[in-house]
């Protein structure tokens, strides 16, 4: 029954649903001062907490303001108008363009109060605009694929600020000559790389590929450790493209013959900063582009978003909270070893500590750390960036990689006189970490008094929460993966599906770690000469999760799925 109160707190829509008996005016108050609060359109809010379907309130507002109520989803977002204006505008007016009939353009809302963005696109475009009335949700979707259209469409770079993007050169070590980029800086190939490298960074990517073949010339995203191919520019750009990022990271672009090494800074706001390392080969058509994007803040998201059981980040805590000894972390390129060391060094970063890092290249900036960049030709290498750093007076030492015997002597002879040394090894599990140092030359003796502790790791996709769905497995199948009878007890498994939210089924990774503490056990294996297979015994002798036990954990708590485990540790 429709409500006649005169004295209501809210207006507008607010006091419309009211009205017609939709909301009681007790509910319509609290949300929408909880949509205020939230920074939310109040029609948004009210879907999104299932307070009112999007359809009555669509009615009700068309009803109260005289704007026509349209099904969008009945709309061909293929044959629509949103390409006239840019993504920014649409994102923060909640507001779709659909089509253009003469000079006047319709514009989809939800909420018919929302003015504002009507007169900001009209302002924007150019063109007389009126609004259309449709349901929320219908229209967030229609929005998402919208934006998704305009994201991979790469050949139409609608965006007004690709050419004035803040980008800048980080390598010092270039050769220093001045490089005239006049033959490339024509502005579709300027656009194209800019739009490349920003689809890169909105999407999560970790790494760009540019590739050239005899036919075709392709663009891939290394997106949740997978690559997925983004884009097919015509191959006569191909050397444009090339030589336009070799500008950018300040290599010599006349030099096609061997690889190069650069670096490109990209300043997305005052506040936050993305850096790219470059890498060029030659290949047989042409040479080969490679991007890391390196993010600093991903070593301020904490800990507890590395994906660590209790029991491990408790060794890890303990570890490097020592005064002294090594700490190591192994694992293939791409596998998150530089995020966990820098997440150890970010607890550890305070105005009583010397930290100082050698690493090749430097991947991550943290203010408070003396990081010192590798340069071989200039003499600066791991071994004498070590011997610098013991005469100033350390606390804390990083070293990008332990790649052979000098390096792994100072490093080990640091640990052993009063220093906390992180470093990284290439090894396939913890076990092998130590035979590996043995191989290198370092003394056992060495290895067992100074290693404390040694993590290896691998990254695994993420389930996404929105659409994965619950598998069937035959128990025999379960046993022969790696679970125990007791663990089937109240298993239950998630596969991957696939929807709006996320890439074939995954959202995000998750750390899976073998956290092994070097026990006066394995110390006296080493000083025995064992090998890795008794080193592995002895940690599952001592309750030490190997990588794939580890794993299973992750599949155990619906995290990932045993097809992804597979994928990243089954040998």
């Amino acid at each position: 029954m429709a409500t006649t109160n005169p004295t209501l707190n809210v207006g507008g829509l607010a006091r419309r649903l009211i009205m017609d008996g939709l909301l009681e005016e007790s509910v319509a108050e609290d949300a929408y001062e909880a949509s205020l609060e939230k920074k939310q359109p109040f029609v948004s809010y009210l879907v999104e907490n299932k307070i009112l379907g999007g359809h009555d309130i669509a009615w009700s507002g068309s009803q109260e303001f005289g704007v026509p109520l349209f099904d969008i989803q009945s709309m061909d977002m293929e044959a629509s108008a949103f390409k006239l204006v840019d993504e920014k505008l649409i994102r923060q007016n909640n507001a779709l363009p659909l089509f253009k009939r003469g000079n006047r353009l319709y514009v989809a809302v939800s909420d018919p109060t929302n003015l504002g963005a009507i007169d900001e696109i009209k302002f924007n475009t150019g063109i007389n605009t009126e609004a259309v009335l449709v349901e929320d949700e219908p229209l967030q979707k229609a929005i998402e694929l919208a934006l998704e259209a305009m994201d991979t469409t790469m050949s139409e770079l609608m965006d007004a600020d690709l050419d004035n993007l803040d980008i800048t050169s980080e390598d010092e070590n270039s050769a220093g000559e001045d490089i005239d980029s006049a033959e490339i800086s024509d502005t579709p190939v300027v656009r194209f790389v800019n739009k490349v490298l920003l689809d890169a960074i909105n999407r999560g990517a970790s790494d760009i590929h540019l590739e050239p073949y005899e036919k075709y010339f392709r663009v891939r995203f290394r997106h949740d450790g997978v690559l997925h191919e983004i884009a097919t520019p015509p191959l006569a750009l191909a050397m444009r493209i090339v030589a336009r990022l070799k500008v950018m990271s300040r290599m010599d672009i006349a030099e096609r013959r061997v690889p190069q090494d650069g670096r490109i800074k990209m300043n997305l706001s005052r506040n936050r900063a993305i850096d790219f390392r470059v890498n060029t080969c030659p290949t047989l058509y042409g040479e080969k582009v490679v991007l890391r994007i390196l993010d600093p803040t991903s070593a301020q998201l904490g800990i507890d978003a590395l994906g660590y059981e209790e029991d491990q980040k408790k060794l890890f805590l303990e570890a490097i909270n020592k005064p002294y000894g090594m700490v190591l972390v192994t694992g293939p390129t791409g596998s998150g070893k530089t995020v966990s060391l820098y997440t150890g060094l970010n607890l550890l970063n305070s105005s009583d500590r010397n930290i100082s890092t050698c690493e090749d290249p430097v991947e991550i900036n943290m203010a408070g750390i003396n990081q010192v960049n590798m340069n071989p030709k200039a003499g600066l290498t791991f071994a004498e960036a070590l011997r610098a750093f013991l005469r100033q007076d350390p606390d804390i030492i990083m070293i990008g990689e332990v790649r052979d015997l000098e390096t792994a002597e100072i490093a080990v002879k640091a640990a052993q006189t009063g220093h906390l040394v992180l470093s990284t090894l290439h090894t396939n599990d913890a076990p092998q970490t130590l035979t590996r140092l043995a191989n290198m030359g370092v003394p056992p003796f060495n290895i067992a008094s100074a290693v404390h502790l040694i993590i290896a790791q691998r990254l695994a996709r993420r389930l996404c929460n929105d659409c994965k769905t619950v598998l069937e497995v035959p128990r025999d199948a379960l046993l022969e993966e790696g679970f125990t009878e007791d663990d089937l007890d109240d298993l239950r498994l998630y596969g991957p599906v696939g929807c709006d939210k996320c890439t074939s089924g995954y959202k995000g990774r998750v750390g899976i770690y073998q956290v092994m503490p070097v026990s006066e056990e394995m110390g006296r294996i080493i000083m025995e000469h064992g090998n890795s297979i008794q080193l592995a015994d002895q940690a599952a002798i001592e309750g030490i999760a190997d990588l794939r036990k580890s794993g299973l954990r992750k599949v155990k708590s619906g995290l990932t799925s045993l097809e992804e485990i597979n994928r990243v540790t089954k040998d």
